[in-house]
């Protein structure tokens, strides 16, 4: 790697002293990626990326998500936009700097809208509620955000037929669950160990979207 292509990955020598900030090239991400290919593809795979800067491995992680919604429901406007939500509902990061986490929400955002094709639509206002809530700024190590609180995570569910369900659940309980079971959030059900801190109603895109000026 030449130092021009080093200091492109660099935002400033003071951020990468201070945060140890350096970006993943797409490349890299790529080839991480293939190493697990049917997990990365699938609609309804779970990726958290716990140090997620402004979304670069994130970024890849959905674009082939929406590949495979192309391919399955592509012949629906209807189950291609509810595939397409749910495929970023399963995209997670945590992001110790403001900017950074804002940089990958809009970055996350402006992929989804190019997919569907859409601009500030009901949809657009959706997908950026969802990432208010799954894109966390906050301190991987600690599990917590900014004022010392618990990171917390929705846990989205597309129940078909346009209804979304969402459950919330404290990132410290599932990195405990996944030490053993492997997955996160794993296949969580009324009986498991770990009850979520919040259910909320099923939803629709129209009251998903409505959320966004609330978070």
């Amino acid at each position: 790697m030449s130092l021009h292509e080093v200091e492109r990955l660099v935002k400033s020598k003071q951020r990468v002293a201070d945060h140890g900030e350096v970006f993943t090239p797409a490349w890299m991400v790529e080839d991480m990626l293939n190493l697990v290919k049917e997990e990365s593809e699938r609609i309804d795979s779970r990726v958290l990326e716990p140090a997620c800067g402004s979304g670069n491995f994130l970024l890849l992680v959905l674009a082939r998500k929406l590949t495979a919604v192309q391919l399955r429901h592509g012949k629906s406007d209807f189950e291609k936009r509810h595939y397409a939500l749910f495929a970023l509902m399963c995209t997670y990061g945590i992001e110790l700097l403001a900017d950074n986490a804002q940089e990958c929400r809009d970055n996350l955002a402006d992929l989804f809208n190019t997919f569907l094709g859409i601009e500030n639509d009901e949809w657009a206002r959706a997908a950026r509620s969802v990432l208010a809530t799954n894109i966390v700024q906050g301190d991987a190590l600690t599990m917590t955000v900014p004022s010392g609180r618990p990171i917390t995570f929705p846990e989205w569910g597309y129940l078909g037929k346009g209804k979304f369900q969402r459950r919330d659940f404290r990132y410290d309980d599932l990195t405990q669950r996944a030490s053993y079971e492997g997955t996160l959030f794993g296949q969580l059900d009324d009986e498991d160990l770990f009850i979520p801190s919040k259910t909320y109603p099923t939803m629709t895109v129209h009251q998903i979207a409505e959320q966004v000026s609330a978070v």
